[in-house]
C-alpha cells in the first residue's frame, strides 16, 4: 500500500502515458504539468539521466529545505547514504529501462521515519527517455534536530504497473550474439 500522494502521481504519469501518440508508454515532458499535482509541488523533483548519472535540475522548496541546502544540479544519489546509492541508481535505470514508476521506501537519518520517494521516467524533446519527475511523499510527520542528518537509507525498491518494454533477450545466429 503505498502513500496517497505516490498514488497520485503514479495514476498522473500512467494517464500520460496511455494518449495517444505516446511513445513507448512513457509521456513527453512536455505533457507533464506538475502544477496537476496540486499541493504535493513542493515535495516534487525533476532530474536529468545521463550515461554518468543523475542530476537533480529542479527542486521543490519543501525536498530543499528538507535537505538544507540548494539541490540544482546535484547528483540524486547524494541525498542517500553511501549504503542505499547503488540501490538508488539501479531504480533509476530500472524506471527508464522499463518504462514505469518506481517507488523507492525509504527510512530518514537516524530517526527511523519512513518516507517514499517515487520516480516515473519522461521524454524530452529529443525523444530519449532522459528525464525523472520524482515526488517524496512523508509516511508520517517528521521531526528533527539542528544536527539530525537528513540522508535517505533505501529500504526497498518496488516497480510499479506492467513494463512498458518487452524483457531484454539475447538471440544467436549460428553460435554469434546479434542481439
Amino acid at each position: 500500500m503505498f502513500h496517497a500522494d505516490t498514488h497520485l502521481l503514479i495514476d498522473h504519469w500512467t494517464r500520460l502515458s496511455r494518449r495517444p501518440g505516446v511513445v513507448a508508454d512513457v509521456p513527453d515532458r512536455n505533457s507533464f504539468h506538475p502544477d496537476a499535482l496540486g499541493l504535493r509541488l513542493p515535495r516534487l523533483f525533476m532530474a536529468e539521466v545521463a550515461a554518468d548519472g543523475c542530476s537533480l535540475r529542479t527542486t521543490g522548496s519543501w525536498i530543499e529545505s528538507f535537505h538544507g541546502t540548494s539541490l540544482s544540479r546535484r547528483p540524486l544519489t547524494t541525498l542517500w547514504r553511501d549504503s542505499s546509492q547503488a540501490m538508488v541508481t539501479a531504480a533509476v535505470t530500472q524506471s527508464v529501462r522499463e518504462a514505469r514508476p518506481v517507488v523507492i521506501k525509504a527510512a530518514i537519518g537516524l530517526s527511523g521515519d519512513l518516507i517514499e520517494v517515487t520516480l516515473a521516467p519522461l521524454r524530452s524533446a529529443s525523444g530519449l527517455i532522459d528525464r525523472i519527475v520524482g515526488l517524496y511523499a512523508p509516511l508520517s510527520t517528521l521531526a528533527f534536530g539542528d544536527g539530525d542528518s537528513r540522508l535517505l537509507s533505501g529500504r526497498i525498491c518496488i516497480g510499479v504497473g506492467h513494463s512498458g518494454r518487452a524483457p531484454l533477450s539475447l538471440a544467436a545466429v549460428d553460435g554469434r550474439r546479434i542481439a
